[in-house]
């Protein structure tokens, strides 16, 4: 049975394990420019969440980077508030993980709470890896085809799943080396980050075909566009309804991790 270890806490995953997600951020595609960004985290927690993935930079396709500062600077009363309100009304301290690829916002974010790094650029900056391996952090690194500006301009494979689990093996070998214990690893394809809608639902269908890599699988398929054809068969559907249905799918491939952004619905898995 697959285990997950941070600095602080070891997982054992029994079962698959949601990932809420909690953007603080402007101008991210489904849920960004909120206010109630605590509040909502909060209420991710009551309904179930396992992980709260804390993140201030969209990624969205065409999006503009931002600094370091700035990430943090939206960041950072987040993860301070969430763990503030959880310790006075008496509950667990939460997991949590920040979506970033600037090893400052990350090495801020684990020196005030955070245990998991969430890395679209597949913590291929040697700063990311230094600090992963100096705060015992787990890591999941991402594969993605260019950067979130120019991602979707023209993504191209001659075969997407080999060209991608030959990337995560690569990554992951490379973090093993580094330092980071195989128990700290996470991997994910990256659905919707440089793939076409034909590519995307290819990495669905044999998602189960990363778990060779022998490390957990983290899978990010929430309300994302490739979701059209369920919603386009289905037109009574929203794209949370088409979501839970790949979450189904996941899961029963043995997917170890779902990043969403309400509680997934497993039923009749």
């Amino acid at each position: 049975m697959a285990v997950l270890r941070t600095a602080r806490r070891e997982i054992t995953l029994k079962r698959t394990l949601w990932m809420a997600i909690v953007n603080v951020t402007p101008d991210s595609f489904s849920d960004g420019g909120r206010v109630d960004v605590v509040e909502h985290a909060l209420s991710l927690l009551d309904a179930g969440a396992d992980i709260l993935d804390i993140g201030g930079e969209s990624s969205r396709p065409g999006s503009d980077p931002i600094s370091a500062e700035m990430e943090i600077t939206r960041i950072r009363p987040v993860i301070l508030e969430i763990l503030e309100r959880c310790a006075a009304q008496g509950r667990e301290k939460p997991l949590l993980s920040v979506d970033t690829y600037h090893p400052e916002t990350a090495a801020f974010a684990l020196q005030n709470g955070v245990e998991i790094l969430n890395d679209i650029s597949g913590a291929e900056n040697p700063e990311m890896v230094r600090v992963a391996v100096e705060s015992g952090a787990a890591v999941c690194f991402m594969h993605m085809q260019g950067t979130p500006k120019n991602m979707q301009e023209n993504p191209h494979y001659k075969d997407v799943l080999t060209e991608i689990f030959t990337y995560l093996a690569r990554r992951r070998d490379a973090l093993l080396t580094a330092g980071i214990p195989h128990e700290k690893l996470l991997a994910d394809p990256g659905i919707g980050f440089g793939k076409t809608l034909e590519q995307n639902w290819t990495l669905i269908q044999n998602a189960h075909r990363f778990r060779k890599l022998g490390i957990p699988i983290l899978v990010g398929h929430s309300r994302k566009g490739f979701l059209r054809p369920l919603l386009e068969q289905n037109p009574d559907w929203d794209r949370d309804d088409a979501t839970h249905v790949v979450s189904r799918q996941l899961v029963s491939q043995g997917i170890e991790i779902l990043r969403t952004h309400i509680k997934p619905i497993l039923e009749n898995v």
